[in-house]
């Protein structure tokens, strides 16, 4: 772009670009006047020119930007564009800083580098993923990124062009896309399709790459790979698309080339053993390969690039089979090549020598007739209509067939190769996206220029169409948008040329017709196109040939050869060899040309291609002829372009354009005449020009504003509005408005227009630095003077204020008091008042109120008086009258007749069950008479007993057996202290040998001190070597550690991908592992209270109770049975009682109770015989087992403990059973005088009222209704004179008494049952009236909750809610304090049996030693404390584990104590432990572990859950170590502590285990903390503005203008410092609210903050637009502010600003100065945390934010290296964000004691018992 007017030299800039072959820098030395023919410079080596201008001369050279714009990532932020420019900012890239990648709007500008850089590893692409493409550095992974993000977000398919001539890079650039997309887009699944997409690589290169002139792995053909992707966009497949094979090369190579890899590889691998029989040698024994005379390419392996060919069809699927068929094709080219046709003498005919041994070969490793193929080579068969010849070949048309095969061959091999690897690719998902990446020759002229050059410029053409369209639509688009006045930009279109080419009767029209002529040749064809072609402007004659034409490309003239067009178009292959290839006894060679069409032999797009099915005629049809049928190369060609063009156009291409900077192949040297060359090839100028045409610089307004406010008037600085400032700005300093325009949110400025700008800004800081350098002292001399006269104001202020305070304080203070003391007096005389009044309201109260009471009593008494008195009354009356009607009715003979109908029978049954109740009667009291006589035996039996049993008398007896037994036990528990005895000495003897040992080793270590002593230098080289390997081992032992725990997540999804469909069950192990036990299973029913139990366990001993807890469980059953029992009989007695006191107001009613106890009493005694009986016969089963187990192990001291401990419990069960015996004598004793009683009563009440006794026989179901009944009957017995008189015998009242009782009975029961009613509704009602209460109140509370503000409503909520709480805590807090009550209770009962138990051991010693004693004496033990132990059932443990583990919430223990269910399973582990049961504690582990991983897996993304269990698991591992009893772990441990360690089992092995799954937990919770971070990381450490106004803004480039990530300027994705320290402050406070252990956070803390320093360094080193004076003062002060923050939370010792090194460095280093060797010297010695690669990246990229800064010149960065050198540091960019810190879990006991531990109520843990 060339200045628009003289004038305008002088005013934007000094520098020029001059002479268009090679730019030079120029500057004007002298003003330039309007209308001056010459123009003066100097040039850049100080020598002086006149450059003349004018129209005849030289035009208006082009301007040079800034050297502030010089060097910027995009080409299209420089204020001046043009061709110059562009070259200068490539180069200075290129050379300096060695970037090679630049971006141009949206085009990427890749610069082969000729060298191996450490840019594309692993971290540089975690690095790029995930960020916005204007924010980092240019590069393929940021534009792959670019294609990714887009891809997800506008649900668009995107494509990747790369493009560029040979040896540019294009190869090399596609694959570190498709890498990019491979580690970014990972498989979902393990079908690794990433790895197969990566492997088909070295397949397409050993197959199309060949080295050239120009490139040693030149692509010989063009490809497209679409990547597909699934809806979450992970690769589910790929698919290749192939264009344009050049076979040609395998037959011919010029010079210094070679054909394809594959050969090469073949023949250097040809030694192998299963390559024996494809008869290779060296690749220069093959004509095919030795043609190029160089058959080596320097750095290259050819038999190691092989195996990974191998390897990768290996990946790919291809079997064995078919890679051994492939290679033998491959030979049989090789040997095709080498056959020698010799020609006949006539000249018009040759032959094959028979002996040939290449031609052997070749029908041998094909598979087909030696003979045939032998004739066929050297003939040809013509067919015509009628007749069919075979003529005879010269031997250059026999060669020429030979190669056409040859060159057939490997086509259909190469298409057979690329439709397998689609096929390997292939997947079944539904593709929902792709990205395709096209690999594809740039535009290409030579010197002698064929038909290749000729498609491959076609294609060029199609594509820079299509790229000019989308450039033009783009900034279209840019204009539409910021509603910017849109003026057409001429841009050039090359329809034209492409319409010369594939138009109607174009060049590819008349080239397939003139193929079709049977005599057609180049000349003929050459000719047709000059006559037909002439008038296109883009088509030329050259004028010394007629065999070439000229066609105008976009790029340049280029001139065609004819020679070989038409023969490369038809591509002729004779059908015989076809045929006799079709019939090869090898599968794959037949098919390789089974699938061979008609209309072609060589399909050069080899998308995937379907199977086909031959099928053939029954009759032989004549064919025709192949050639006039098949398509040409040429129409294939257009036609997938055309394919190619329309899926382009389907999607959002991305460009990049590969630059070669020389041909000579060095690195890092840039010919600039090359690079102008491809830049215009490639199209990058035309973008240039494009943008150039309208507006190129873009600013927005705040970046504007923050850029030249310094332009601007304090006035316009007050202005709100920042679009209102910068176009008022604009409009004064540019005065043409045709040089700007203000769009929405940008503005506009035309080229030139920023140069300007910044010019004037340069200036204003100019005159501003002179100004101030002039007027220093002056306004020195003004401020000091100001200073002091703010001091004396500031004295006078604060003498006035404190004169002031004092003064309004004392007026203050008098009008307080005086207001006070009124107030007082005031409402003291107002008080008093109320008090009166009130007084005199209550004592008229209570006058009132006795007052009413006596009216009212009285009124009562009145009436009830009148009631009684009519009542009486009228009873009498009423009574009077039925006397009188019964007595007339029972004279009467009708009535008695009445009575006496039906009344026979009646009395006849009633008669005959009288007879059998009175048998009955009999028959039960001599039934009485029976057991009285039994009971009185076996109550002398027992007292018989009991009296042997005290006595201890009698040789016989069982007592005297169970001593007996008991003196063997003793005397084998002496022989087992003797055995002790001997294993305590033999231990004494192996523990003085052991401290001689440590005597000797203690020795061994003072030498070795004193050696150390001696050699510190030696010494502290070992500890820190010792040290180092024991850092790597812990890091490869976790390392192992987090790949375990990798697989097993890798195995828990298949499992879950596997059985999730369907319904899942448990692993069968679990369940047996929850089922087995070697103990019986006891219930509560059963046993009862089982703190009791585990009390009189501990107190006789573990190892005792262990052996036969089940016998214990069952007596003490029994016993509580008993107990239970004797306490209903007694509740029962009670109400009986009471009963009888209610009712019983005559003094008969004592012999009524009396009978009623009688009956009850002998239905109890005949329960209570039975359970003695049982009792019995358990006690003579359990002595006899007794018995038999002492016998068979008498030898054992355990079971001699065992045996002692059943004697005790004998003991204590038959003193129990003597009580019981005793109650059971004293009711039998009571029964017995009861009945005597009642039976004379009886006799006497029958013999003188002859009436019978009616009784029960059965046992009531209810004592109330049985107690009814019997009162009911001795009514009716009283009552028998009454009714007597009416019948003279007795029988009609007997009849009526009856049914009279029975009435009785039933109404009883329908009483009993309507009060059960009365009751039942009663609380049915009472509930009602509750409920309503409860609505109503619920209702005033919702009307009064909405008559409330919203606010008031959440307080108002709030305060109902923490009532709520706070009853239902005090409900909980009563259930538990009776539940306590109860607990000690049953305890206290408990301690009474025990006493009990021990009083009867003590009697049964005491008469042994003293018979005389009788008394027992009773002795008072103390209650013992908690012993820390959960006691739980073993089918509770699936609920323990949910409860605790699985539905466990970290706010639900909160306010507790830290770690409670790590506390509680060790508590429940103790208690398994306790009683001896492995089982349980391998079951509660295993699921405890299974359990956490569950939960892990489940809030794998939850830092506050995963902070949780680590806390929880590393405190159960502590657990496990303190109370394991290993003294190394005891010493910090209490006393009581040592008590409750492990007794039974070694836990080691789970310790291992918990400390395995902390590691796994610890970098989960590493990996969730980084996850949080990483997007706040960048933009709190490198972009916020922590010190305002300190960065600059620089110009932006099209790749800033348009971010992938749409978001705006205050949006979600902008962090501030202060947001990542508040976020590392909730990781820190989570960790402690949880309990983790200090040193384990600190770690965390360690590992977080080296992440950031990571990410930080690795952004700096990425960025050019950060790496400033400013960045680095931002960068300290934000370093500073994370210091201080360790410092508050006490971390600075932790390590974590040790990782912050190499960032507080690269910080130190963006400040230091950069100029002279002493700055050299002094960064070398700063930045030793950095290696070389990482200082020079950051010198590279410093840039300066404005003209006053300096860039760092190449002289001091190359003086950096080389004292850098010596360092021998790690070639390493980038830092590995993800390396990890082996971790160490430091062993801190706890000082907590589990006894006093509380387990709050709201986990529910109901069914652990404490122990």
């Amino acid at each position: 772009i060339s200045i628009g007017h003289l004038s305008s030299i002088q005013q934007f800039s000094r520098f020029l670009w001059i002479d268009k072959d090679v730019w030079r820098a120029a500057e004007i030395i002298k003003d330039y006047k309007e209308g001056e023919p010459i123009l003066h410079l100097k040039l850049e080596d100080e020598s002086p020119l006149e450059y003349r201008i004018g129209p005849k001369d030289n035009p208006l050279p082009f301007l040079r930007n800034p050297d502030i714009l010089v060097g910027e990532n995009d080409l299209t932020a420089l204020s001046y564009l043009h061709e110059p420019a562009v070259l200068h900012n490539l180069k200075v890239r290129f050379l300096e800083p060695n970037h090679i990648y630049t971006y141009c709007g949206i085009v990427l500008v890749a610069i082969n580098p000729y060298d191996q850089l450490q840019i594309y590893g692993e971290e540089v692409i975690n690095a790029y993923s995930g960020q916005n493409m204007g924010d980092m550095d240019p590069h393929i992974f940021a534009v792959a990124e670019e294609a990714y993000k887009q891809m997800a977000r506008d649900e668009r398919n995107q494509s990747i062009i790369v493009s560029g001539e040979s040896g540019a890079g294009k190869t090399v650039s596609a694959k570190y896309a498709m890498r990019f997309f491979a580690t970014v887009g990972g498989s979902a699944n393990d079908t690794n399709v990433e790895e197969k997409v990566l492997a088909s690589s070295p397949i397409m290169e050993a197959i199309g790459n060949a080295k050239t002139t120009r490139n040693d792995n030149s692509s010989r053909f063009g490809k497209y790979i679409q990547i597909g992707f699934d809806r979450r966009y992970h690769i589910i497949g790929a698919n290749m698309r192939t264009y344009l094979l050049e076979k040609s090369r395998v037959v011919f190579q010029a010079e210094d080339e070679r054909n394809y890899h594959i050969f090469y590889q073949l023949c250097a691998s040809a030694s192998f053993p299963e390559f024996k029989d494809l008869a290779l040698t060296s690749a220069e024994d093959f004509i095919f390969t030795s043609q190029g005379e160089n058959i080596f390419i320097e750095g290259v392996n050819d038999a190691e690039d092989f195996k990974k060919t191998k390897e990768a069809f290996t990946l790919l699927g291809v079997k064995e089979s078919n890679q051994s068929s492939i290679f033998r094709i491959i030979a049989s080219i090789l040997h095709l090549g080498n056959v020698e046709i010799c020609s006949e003498r006539d000249g018009d005919s040759c032959h094959i020598s028979r002996n040939d041994p290449h031609l052997t070969h070749f029908c041998r490793l094909l598979g087909v007739e030696l003979e045939q193929m032998e004739h066929w080579l050297c003939h040809r068969k013509l067919v015509t209509t009628s007749e069919t010849y075979v003529k005879n070949m010269s031997r250059k048309q026999a060669a020429n067939a030979r190669d056409a095969l040859a060159k057939h061959i490997y086509a259909h091999m190469f298409d057979w190769i690329v439709e397998h690897v689609n096929k390997s690719l292939h997947t079944s998902s539904k593709q929902h996206s792709f990205i395709g990446v096209l690999d594809i020759y740039g535009f290409e002229t030579f010197e002698i220029n064929s038909f290749e050059q000729f498609c491959i410029n076609y294609a060029n053409e199609k594509l820079q169409q299509q790229f000019n369209q989308h450039v033009f639509k783009l900034e279209q688009e840019e204009y539409m948008k910021e509603q910017i006045p849109w003026t057409l930009i001429d841009f050039y279109d090359n329809q034209p040329c492409i319409d010369l080419i594939e138009a109607k009767l174009g060049i590819l029209d008349l080239l397939d017709e003139e193929c079709k002529v049977p005599k057609g040749t180049d000349q003929n064809w050459c000719q047709k196109l000059y006559d037909r072609l002439s008038s296109s402007v883009h088509f030329q004659k050259p004028r010394m040939s007629n065999i070439s034409f000229i066609i105008i490309h976009f790029a340049d003239k280029v001139e065609y050869q004819c020679d070989g067009f038409l023969e490369k178009n038809r591509d002729t292959v004779y059908e015989e060899h076809i045929n006799i290839l079709k019939a090869s006894k090898f599968q794959l060679v037949a098919d390789l040309f089974q699938d061979t069409n008609k209309d072609g032999s060589s399909s050069t797009s080899s998308s995937s291609k379907s199977s086909r099915i031959n099928v053939r005629s029954a009759k032989p049809t004549p064919k025709v002829p192949n050639k006039e049928h098949r398509k040409t190369v040429g129409h294939q060609f257009r036609s997938s372009l055309q394919l190619l063009m329309e899926t382009l156009n389907a999607t959002t291409p991305h460009y990049v354009r590969c630059i070669k900077p020389n041909d000579e192949k060095e690195a890092f040297s840039f010919d600039s005449r090359r690079a102008v060359q491809q830049l215009r090839a490639c199209g990058v100028l035309e973008t240039i020009r494009i943008s150039a045409a309208g507006y190129p610089s873009r600013w927005t307004y705040p970046d504007f504003f923050n850029r030249y406010r310094v332009l601007m008037k304090k006035s316009d600085m007050t202005v709100g509005d920042k679009k209102l400032v910068c176009r008022n700005l604009l409009e004064t300093l540019v005065k043409d408005p045709d040089k700007f325009q203000f769009g929405k949110t940008k503005i506009f400025f035309r080229a030139g227009q920023v140069a300007y700008l910044e010019k004037l800004r340069a200036d204003k800081f100019r005159s501003a630095c002179i100004k101030i350098q002039k007027t220093v002292f002056g306004r020195g001399y003004m401020a000091r003077r100001y200073a002091e006269q703010l001091r004396l104001i500031r004295a006078a202020v604060i003498c006035q204020k404190q004169y002031r305070m004092v003064r309004e304080r004392r007026g203050y203070l008098r009008v307080r008091r005086a207001v006070v003391t009124i107030q007082a007096f005031t409402r003291g005389m107002f008080t008093r008042r109320i008090f009166q009044e009130f007084l005199l309201h209550h004592k008229a109260m209570i006058i009132q109120k006795h007052v009413r009471g006596w009216l009212t009593r009285r009124k009562f008494k009145v009436a009830r008086n009148a009631a009684i008195t009519i009542q009486c009354a009228y009873r009498r009356m009423r009574a009077k009258r039925e006397l009188k009607q019964l007595k007339i009715e029972a004279r009467s003979a009708q009535h008695l007749k009445k009575l006496n109908t039906g009344m026979e029978n009646k009395i006849v049954q009633l008669q005959r069950k009288m007879d059998d109740q009175t048998k009955d009667l009999k028959t039960q009291n001599e039934q009485l008479v029976v057991a009285k006589a039994s009971l009185g035996s076996e109550v002398n039996k027992l007292q018989k007993e009991l009296e042997t049993m005290r006595s201890r008398q009698g040789d016989g007896g069982q007592l005297t057996s169970l001593k007996d037994e008991l003196e063997k036990l003793r005397a084998e528990l002496q022989e087992a202290h003797a055995h002790r005895k001997k294993l305590e000495e033999e231990h004494s003897n192996e523990k003085m040998r052991f401290e001689q040992v440590s005597c000797q080793s203690l020795k061994r270590r003072k030498y070795i001190f004193l050696y150390l002593v001696c050699s510190p230098n030696s010494a502290s080289q070992s500890v820190g070597r010792v040290q180092a390997e024991l850092d790597e081992e812990r890091q490869r032992y976790q390392n192992l550690l987090r790949e375990f725990s990798r697989l097993e997540q890798r195995y828990d999804n298949l499992q879950e991908a596997k059985f999730q469909p369907g319904h899942r069950r448990n692993n069968s192990n679990q369940s047996s592992l929850e089922s087995d036990s070697n103990y019986p299973s006891i219930s509560t029913s059963e046993v009862g209270d089982t703190d009791d139990a585990i009390q009189l366990v501990e107190e006789m001993g573990v190892e005792k109770a262990a052996m036969d807890i089940g016998v214990f469980m069952k007596l003490q059953k029994r016993v509580r049975e008993l107990e239970q029992e004797r306490k209903r009989l007694q509740v029962n007695l009670e109400k009986m009682e009471d009963q009888s006191k209610r009712k019983g107001i005559e003094p008969k009613t004592t012999s009524e109770q009396e009978n009623a106890d009688l009956a009850y009493n002998s239905l109890k005694r005949q329960e209570l015989e039975s359970e003695n009986k049982k009792l019995k016969n358990d006690l003579n089963e359990l002595r006899k087992a007794i018995a038999d187990r002492a016998s068979k192990n008498s030898s054992s001291n355990e079971l001699q403990d065992g045996y002692n401990l059943l004697l005790g419990q004998l003991k204590a069960a038959i003193e129990e059973l003597d009580v019981r015996k005793e109650e059971v004598l004293i009711l039998r004793s009571q029964i017995v005088t009861t009945a005597q009683q009642k039976e004379k009563e009886t006799t006497n009440h029958i013999e003188t009222n002859n009436l019978p006794e009616w009784t029960n026989s059965k046992k009531p179901i209810d004592k109330e209704e049985a107690l009814k009944s019997y009162h009911g009957l001795c009514e009716s017995k009283n009552k028998a004179s009454d009714w007597g008189y009416l019948n003279e015998d007795g029988e009609l009242g007997l009849a009526y008494q009856g049914l009279k009782q029975v009435a009785r009975l039933l109404e009883a029961q329908l009483q009993s049952q309507a009060r059960k009613h009365d009751d039942e509704l009663e609380a049915f009602h009472t509930q009602i009236e509750l409920l309503k209460d409860d609505i109503e109140k619920k209702q005033e509370m919702l009307n009064h909750t909405m008559s409330l503000s919203p606010e008031a409503q959440v307080e108002y909520s709030v305060q109902q809610e923490i009532t709520r709480l706070t009853n239902d805590n005090l409900d909980l807090k009563e259930l538990v304090e009776k539940l306590e009550k109860n607990e000690r209770k049953l305890k206290k009962q408990l301690r009474i049996y025990m006493k009990k138990v021990q009083e009867l051991e003590a009697a049964s010693q005491s008469t042994t030693a003293k018979p005389e004693m009788t008394r027992q004496v009773t002795v008072q033990r103390r209650e013992k404390d908690f012993e820390g132990m959960l006691e739980y059932y073993k089918e509770d443990e699936a609920l323990l584990v949910k409860t605790l583990i699985t539905d466990m919430k970290p706010h639900a223990v909160s306010a507790t104590v830290p770690c409670l269910p790590a506390y509680i399973l060790f508590m429940c582990i103790r208690h398994a432990d306790y009683i001896n049961d492995d089982q349980k504690v391998h079951s509660l582990l295993t699921s405890t572990i299974n359990a956490i991983k569950k939960v892990l897996k489940k809030n794998n993304d939850d830092f506050e859950m995963t902070s949780f269990w680590l806390a929880n698991t590393s405190r159960l591992l502590h657990c496990l170590k303190q109370y394991s009893g290993d003294e190394a772990f005891m010493t910090q441990n209490t006393a009581k502590q040592n008590e409750h360690c492990l007794k039974n089992f070694d836990l080691a092995e789970y310790r291992q285990v918990l400390s395995d799954l902390s590691i796994q937990i610890y970098q989960q919770l590493v990996k969730v903390a980084e996850h949080v971070m990483q997007p706040m990381i960048v933009s709190a450490m490198l972009e916020s503005e922590s010190i305002p106004s300190l960065a600059g803004v620089k110009p932006m480039g099209y790749r800033n203008r348009s971010s992938s990530m749409d978001k705006d300027e205050e949006g979600p994705g902008s962090y501030t410092l202060e947001a990542l320290i508040r976020q590392l402050g909730q990781f820190h406070g989570v960790m402690g609210e949880h309990g983790l252990d200090p040193e384990i956070a600190g770690q965390v803390v360690r590992q977080l903050f080296y992440s950031i320093n990571a990410v930080t360094l690795n952004n700096l080193l990425l960025r050019k637009d950060v790496c400033s004076w400013s960045t680095g003062m931002q960068l300290r002060y934000n370093i500073s502010q994370m210091e201080e923050w360790l410092r508050g939370k006490n971390l600075h010792q932790s390590g974590a600003v040790v990782n912050m090194e190499p960032v507080i460095q690269a910080a130190q280093l963006l400040q230091v100065k950069k100029k002279t060797s002493q700055d050299a010297e002094a960064i070398c010695s700063l930045c030793t945390a950095l290696t070389m690669q990482q200082i020079v990246k950051i010198l590279n990229l410093y840039t300066p934010l404005n003209e006053f800064e300096e860039r760092v010149t190449v002289s001091f960065i190359r003086n950096i290296q080389n004292r850098l050198q010596e360092r021998n540091d790690v070639p390493m960019l980038l830092m590995d964000t993800k390396h990890t810190f082996p971790v160490l879990f430091p062993y801190t006991p706890s000082a907590l004691s589990l006894e006093t531990l509380h387990i709050p109520a709201n986990l529910s843990l109901h069914f652990l018992t404490r122990v």
